[in-house]
């Protein structure tokens, strides 16, 4: 005798033909390209800047660390902008703003007029991860939010290995400010798409009944909702909300360390040419991607196999913590491509790492509280993120006094092994007895 389905079985089955929510992910994960292709230009331009505007070392200091201080704030804010309008409408500000923002620094003449630019750049930029985590929460089912997120945060990475590829060829096709209009009008291309397609799935006029049901199919009632007004006094007050700054201030800073000094420690260790093309930094920055897709790929293949949803997140970020480690033995390295592959390991794990944590705020807070918890969280991160370079620059330059600048970044990779451990402890104590939350 045939076996009758149960209802899940079935809405699973038909919903596998399912489309638009993977459309969705796309849109997310063009938008991440696009986001990191747009806050890499100027980097890739200094040089040319530099010359046209006789910029000095602090000039370009005060103009990064404005767009840094400004990104930290545009995360409280967006997110709670985009909790209150909704993803489609958020997210298209977002977007709209540092498109503009990105193309603006063409018309830009001073110092004073790129910091103005780039502060704005910051702002609308840190709307990106509170309005594609709560699009991922709108749209997908709990067993697969992690592979999306891990989808869409692999755009970091592409727009990270697009950049250099794309900005030197306007650079000399056309002329600096080309390169930012051009690489600015990404955005609005990308909105086109944004507008015809989006739509929350209770609104959306395509979704079939089948893949609407399956979008839904394994909520948990892990939290209430009420009416009211959402504020920090509330969201601070809950561990959810902790889960999540924990994560991200632990974590964010090693992953900038990764971007930002890298680069100097394979020249000063391994002699490494930057002026060239660097098939060693393009390797690490390609890993981080399997990574993005291979972390949201694990959990999401643990609740399919019916493991509960937060067991399968942390386990996960365990996982992930662990594979972290032998960054420690980075050390000991002698030759540059072992130290590509261990490193490498650590980047990828990293990105793994963040679409676990990303994820996990669908898991376990409102959704109409998502973008919120994920600005707080963000900010915190980036506040992290812009303090610990004081730490790194000031151990690298007592080491390099001491003419053994590879002992301060040995000590740094001990920081790095360590601190994602030191995050999932924490986390693993705040969500033994979380209950559910009511907002």
């Amino acid at each position: 005798m045939e076996k009758v389905k149960t209802g899940q079985e079935a809405a699973t089955e038909i919903a596998k033909t399912g489309y638009y929510r993977w459309i969705v992910c796309a849109l997310l994960f063009f938008a991440t390209t696009i986001n990191y292709i747009d806050r890499q230009v100027i980097g890739l331009l200094k040089p040319t800047l530099e010359a046209e505007f006789n910029w000095s070392e602090l000039d370009y200091g005060y103009i990064i660390m404005f767009f840094s201080a400004s990104y930290a704030l545009g995360y409280i804010i967006f997110g709670t902008i985009i909790d209150k309008i909704g993803s489609k409408m958020g997210y298209a500000v977002s977007v709209t703003v540092w498109s503009i923002a990105a193309i603006l620094h063409a018309a830009a003449r001073t110092t004073l007029g790129f910091g103005l630019v780039r502060g704005l750049l910051g702002l609308a930029e840190a709307g990106n991860f509170p309005a594609a985590v709560k699009a991922v929460a709108e749209w997908f089912p709990k067993r697969e939010r992690a592979l999306a997120t891990g989808i869409f945060n692999s755009g970091t990475s592409i727009g990270a290995v697009a950049a250099p590829l794309l900005v030197p060829l306007l650079l000399s096709a056309y002329g600096w400010q080309e390169a930012f209009i051009i690489t600015g009008a990404l955005g609005f291309v990308w909105l086109i798409f944004w507008w015809l397609f989006y739509e929350v799935p209770s609104r959306h006029k395509k979704i079939t009944p089948e893949e609407y049901a399956f979008i839904h199919i394994d909520n948990e009632p892990a939290v209430v909702e009420s009416a009211g007004t959402l504020n920090w006094s509330k969201l601070l007050r809950i561990k959810q909300t902790w889960v999540f700054i924990v994560g991200k201030v632990l974590t964010d800073p090693i992953w900038w360390f990764f971007l930002f000094w890298l680069p100097s420690y394979f020249a000063t260790t391994f002699n490494l040419d930057l002026t060239k093309p660097s098939l060693p930094l393009a390797v690490v920055y390609t890993a981080t991607t399997f990574g993005s897709i291979g972390g949201g790929y694990l959990s999401s293949y643990m609740i399919k196999r019916g493991w509960p949803v937060l067991k399968a997140r942390k386990v996960t970020l365990l996982i992930v913590a662990i594979v972290v480690m032998p960054i420690i033995l980075a050390r000991y390295a002698t030759d540059i491509w072992v130290a590509v592959g261990i490193i490498s390991l650590a980047a990828a794990a990293h990105q793994a790492w963040s679409t676990n944590i990303f994820t996990i705020v669908s898991d376990i807070v409102p959704k109409r509280a998502v973008s919120s918890v994920v600005g707080i969280g963000g900010m915190s991160g980036s506040i992290a993120s812009t303090l610990f370079p004081l730490l790194v620059g000031a151990l690298l330059q007592y080491y390099e006094q001491l003419g053994n600048i590879t002992a301060g970044y040995n000590i740094l990779f001990i920081i790095c092994g360590f601190a994602y451990l030191l995050a999932w402890l924490i986390i693993h104590l705040l969500t033994r007895r979380m209950k559910p939350v009511e907002l």
